[in-house]
């Protein structure tokens, strides 16, 4: 379905809330009350630069408007040459008001609030033994790569290795301005179809992998209260799971309230793991906060913009034929070789692209 453009009329009285909320954002940054608090001071620097942008459209929207009506008054001058020059530069101010409410109406469409968030990006091995596992750290890998070219970090939290070298679960996160903007798209059911190096016969397997993409909380997003946890250690294990060490360096964290269980042991030191342990946490808190929110929104946002359910399978990757295919977007392409390298923008863009059609469309249709 196509959306219905929004009227000048509903476009102007956007613009001039936007204008209105600008300046009552710049004034609440300048109060000291504000700047004492962190949370509230990144969310109205937050709503600023979202908001700037948009204002100094509308500004110029009403420059070119006031120029279209001088050069329209000259249209029909009786100098010829001065109405032909007239009708060109209204010809071009028109073209130019075009670009610019398609921006206007793009920067009016509400943005995901977590899109500048570092991610906890947690892979594990789905349906199809060793091969699965095998694939989840191919998997890493390629977001490993793509992350970096991208100039994201990313800091291993865990991870559970098998035998032969593959990774039953990998829990890691990826630091970088707009992380979450760009790896949301890659929450759910990651399909391979391969001759596994195992198999004699040549035959093709279908395995799965299971991709979770969270928002990382920050402390003033999660209160945790230490009344509600319980903390041991035990000693790290490798592949087959045999203890590696000698030392109590490895943590696991049960919320008590929630039920949720986190565990490190990628670093050497106690208190390094339990940092990155309640890391994890406080994401998996918040989504859950996030995931309840999202719930009681549920019916007048379906069939509007989706979050990527990591239930779904979003993903097949078939080497026989060098193949990705997203079904999300029914786009298939024959890269497999560079897509598993970390070129990742070319899956990612159209996604992205989808997502802000489907927005523009819940808020113009």
């Amino acid at each position: 379905m196509t959306a219905r453009p929004l009227p000048e009329s509903r476009l102007d009285a956007s613009l001039d809330a936007a204008e209105r909320r600008l300046r009552e954002v710049s004034e609440l940054l300048a109060t000291p009350d504000v700047l004492r608090q962190p949370a509230r001071l990144r969310e109205l620097s937050a709503a600023h630069r979202e908001l700037e942008p948009l204002v100094e459209a509308g500004e110029e929207k009403r420059q070119l408007t006031a120029r279209l009506a001088d050069a329209e008054a000259f249209a029909d001058d009786p100098d010829e040459e001065i109405a032909e020059l007239a009708a060109e530069e209204a010809a071009e101010i028109r073209a130019g008001l075009a670009r610019l409410d398609a921006e206007i109406r793009r920067r009016l469409v509400p943005k995901d609030p977590n899109d500048e968030r570092n991610v906890l990006l947690e892979i594990r091995a789905g349906t199809g033994g060793e091969e699965a596992a095998l694939f989840a750290r191919e998997i890493f890998r390629m977001y490993e790569h793509y992350a970096r070219a991208r100039g994201f970090r990313v800091d291993v939290v865990s991870t559970q290795e098998t035998p032969v070298g593959g990774v039953r679960e990998v829990v890691a996160v990826v630091e970088g301005k707009g992380a979450f903007s760009r790896l949301k798209f890659e929450s759910g059911v990651h399909r391979v179809q391969r001759v596994p190096a195992t198999e004699a016969s040549g035959r093709i397997h279908t395995s799965a992998v299971t991709v979770a993409v969270l928002p990382e909380a920050e402390e003033v997003d999660v209160q945790v209260d230490a009344k509600d946890l319980r903390i041991d250690t035990f000693c790290s294990s490798g592949p087959g799971g045999q203890s590696v060490n000698t030392t109590y360096s490895a943590v696991r964290i049960t919320h008590l309230p929630s039920g949720l269980v986190v565990s490190c042991q990628d670093e050497k030191s106690q208190i390094k793991n339990k940092a990155k342990a309640l890391r994890v946490l406080r994401s998996r808190l918040f989504d859950l906060a996030r995931a309840e929110q999202e719930a009681e929104l549920a019916r007048t946002r379906r069939g509007q913009v989706g979050r990527g359910d990591r239930s779904e399978k979003i993903r097949t990757y078939n080497f026989k034929e060098s193949r990705v295919t997203d079904h999300r977007i029914a786009l298939t392409l024959h890269a497999l070789p560079s897509v598993l390298d970390g070129e990742l923008d070319r899956l990612i863009e159209p996604l992205a692209a989808d997502e802000q059609a489907r927005r523009l469309q819940a808020v113009e249709g």
